[in-house]
């Protein structure tokens, strides 16, 4: 069997979140896998795999602007990104010359690709994980649109692979846009694109392992996202919701915190969550608050509770963008369509 390496990007929990059906399948399938990344995604990936080794990879730490728009906050960012993906190559380099990896899996991780063989007889199969072969910009900047996308393509064309985690049937797609543009071409002399199907960690949930306990909240939150935006949006639920006759949960989305659990009159907050009382919490909410990042759609896609089109959603679900975040916008709109 081969040897993987996973590592997804830290930039909220998403990436990391939709990695774990990779890892349980790789593993299932009998290939050893090892961990690799930084900050509160490797914690994620740990605490779900604790048995599986694991290295660390440069660190990514960022923080959107407080205001509606991040074009500003972006473009300081850029020159960070840019060092970022530069340590990453160089770690990557240095792990394989300590062993042998067959496959690197990196989701959005720009610095994992191979431009040389470590050894004589090595180079390991890159595989980049995204779901945005098109990249949305705030509407004042949609010219630059083809630039990044040429820029983009640049950088997933260094790995052997581009996996994308959406169907391949366009009318089912849960990315629309973002992951069946017009002007991308499925098999590049460089790399080959594949659409491997929507990607959950509840997607082999056993509902017979309901928490009842967890049934008991009428509304569900559950948070991710960069700061200080994530914050933020913590603070409007408290007050939308303080001292109604709901009772309300918020998942934080802080998984490296200590695990306890604060009660506030009506409103329970805790951190994280284990699946066994997140899954149940869900589907029992009569109403459920999330950012609209695709890790949450293809959550939701998993346990049904995205409706098709002209039905009722039960239970109601609220997918707020982050402010300034095209990616998340567009993907409010597209379902609120549906």
């Amino acid at each position: 069997m081969s040897k993987y390496l996973v590592a997804p990007m830290n930039w909220g929990l998403g990436h990391a979140s939709r990695c774990i059906p990779l890892v349980r399948r790789l593993i299932r399938e009998g290939h050893e896998v090892i961990l690799g990344g930084d900050g509160e995604s490797l914690t994620l990936l740990r605490k779900h795999f604790p048995k599986l080794r694991y290295t660390y990879l440069a660190p990514l730490n960022l923080r959107y602007s407080a205001g509606k728009s991040q074009v500003w906050a972006m473009l300081k960012a850029l020159p960070k990104l840019f060092l970022w993906s530069l340590k990453d190559h160089a770690m990557l380099q240095a792990v394989l010359r300590e062993e042998p990896i067959d496959y690197v899996l990196s989701d959005n991780r720009f610095g994992l690709f191979v431009d040389r063989p470590t050894t004589i007889d090595q180079r390991p199969t890159t595989i980049y994980l995204t779901h945005q072969l098109h990249i949305m910009l705030p509407r004042p900047w949609r010219w630059l649109e083809p630039l990044v996308a040429r820029l983009h393509a640049r950088t997933y064309t260094r790995f052997n692979k581009v996996w994308i985690p959406d169907y391949e049937d366009a009318d089912k797609s849960l990315a629309g846009e973002l992951s069946h543009p017009n002007d991308v071409r499925r098999n590049d002399v460089r790399c080959t694109i594949e659409y491997i199907g929507p990607l959950s960690r509840f997607e082999d949930y056993d509902r017979s392992q309901d928490n009842p306990i967890a049934q008991n909240y009428t509304i569900v939150a559950v948070l991710s996202g960069l700061e200080p935006h994530r914050t933020l949006l913590e603070k409007e639920i408290v007050a939308r919701y303080l001292d109604t006759d709901e009772q309300v949960l918020i998942v934080q989305g802080l998984v490296n915190r200590p695990n306890t659990r604060f009660k506030r009159r009506n409103i329970t907050l805790v951190p994280s969550i284990t699946d066994a009382e997140l899954v149940p919490a869900l589907m029992n909410a009569k109403h459920i608050i999330a950012r609209s990042g695709y890790s949450t759609i293809m959550d939701l896609h998993a346990l049904g509770l995205l409706p098709s089109k002209n039905e009722t959603p039960n239970p109601q679900i609220e997918l707020i963008p982050t402010s300034g975040q095209p990616e998340q916008e567009y993907l409010s709109a597209y379902f609120a369509e549906k």
